[in-house]
């Protein structure tokens, strides 16, 4: 149940075996499309591609888990097995507080010597998630003095909360662009003599005239990195540009409580990709390479780094296209490859060294 923290709860299989490592395979059972979306039901678009809401992302992968599953029962070895399956209920939008609504899945990754998740990578198929980015919520606020806009500049008066706003955030930009895979968008901004924001802060009113300098400003974005020192070098950055403000304000920046960490690249989850390309080449389907950590979001096999020994996401449905759209996708032509590179992999991982 997640009637703790806001959100549906998830979905845990256990099994326990005597042979190989502790596995950890993950996937998610909501989507991004709310209640009142048009978007709700599924259909077959030809003999093959399937439309409909989260097909690719990632009721698909969860099939994959199962079939995976299958496959090895079937085989007689899934009995020696020791296979932890989480399916969460709150990927795509995490219950609060979130040290409860990842518990479990933080739990289950503490127990396991290796993670799998099941998302659906870049759409490729040939390409996995060894390195995913993290995000982390921030909220700037900027106070200044409210007067006559002919009074602007002067030593009593300075330049207002929206002059203050825009310096900030131009900072931001010319010191922290050429970070690589570092990201940092302001999603929402509301400025005036007098602010009304709703409680989520996605939204409001502001009040000003041409003649009246602004008195505050409110901003709200996310920042994405790659890794818990880059993260934690930018917010410095970003703190320290905050507090250099202009004359008649004061800017506060905060950075928001646990969001979702990155998933840093390791000598592990290098590993683990080796392993799973040399699966897919014996079966036939090729090699497979790293996803561009710039173009991995955040998901809910990050909350396992610093756990596990070894990590890897993408094992999903491919094929698909604009995820997170009316127009999403999967193809069920790469079902089985999918399913096949999973059921091969875990086996290895288990009864092959």
């Amino acid at each position: 149940s997640g009637d703790a923290y806001g959100r549906a709860g998830h979905l845990i299989a256990k099994r326990t075996g005597h042979k190989g490592p502790k596995l950890l395979l993950i996937g998610h059972l909501d989507t991004v499309f709310e209640l009142d979306s048009p978007f709700q039901e599924y259909k077959m678009l030809n003999d093959s591609i399937i439309h409909g809401p989260g097909v690719s992302d990632m009721k698909g992968g969860d099939v994959i888990i199962i079939l995976a599953m299958k496959a090895l029962k079937e085989a007689g070895v899934l009995d020696d097995m020791t296979i932890e399956i989480i399916m969460t209920g709150d990927e795509e939008k995490s219950g609060n507080p979130i040290e409860l609504s990842k518990k479990d899945l933080i739990d289950g990754a503490k127990r396991a010597d290796i993670a799998l998740g099941f998302e659906n990578a870049d759409g490729k198929a040939q390409t996995m998630v060894t390195s995913r980015r993290g995000s982390l919520d921030w909220e700037l606020k900027v106070n200044g003095k409210s007067a006559h806009s002919s009074q602007v500049f002067t030593e009593n008066v300075g330049v207002g909360a929206i002059y203050e706003a825009s310096r900030i955030l131009n900072e931001f930009y010319q010191k922290l662009t050429n970070e690589e895979n570092l990201t940092f968008n302001p999603g929402f901004i509301i400025g005036g003599t007098s602010l009304d924001a709703n409680n989520e802060l996605t939204g409001g009113t502001a009040l000003g005239k041409t003649n009246v300098m602004a008195q505050e400003v409110i901003v709200r974005g996310d920042i994405r990195a790659v890794s818990l020192e880059q993260l934690e070098r930018a917010k410095q950055i970003m703190i320290g540009i905050t507090s250099k403000s202009y004359n008649g304000t004061i800017s506060e920046i905060i950075f928001g409580d646990g969001g979702y960490p990155p998933l840093a690249s390791t000598s592990g989850n290098k590993a683990l990709l080796e392993r799973y390309s040399e699966v897919s080449q014996d079966l036939g389907f090729g090699g497979i390479t790293a996803v561009n950590p710039r173009n991995a979001g955040a998901a809910d096999i990050s909350f396992t780094s610093g756990y596990v020994e070894m990590a890897m996401d993408g094992l999903g449905l491919t094929g698909g296209g604009d995820d997170h759209t009316v127009r999403e996708t999967g193809n069920l032509n790469h079902l089985s490859v999918q399913a096949k590179r999973a059921a091969v992999l875990l086996y290895r991982l288990c009864f092959q060294k």
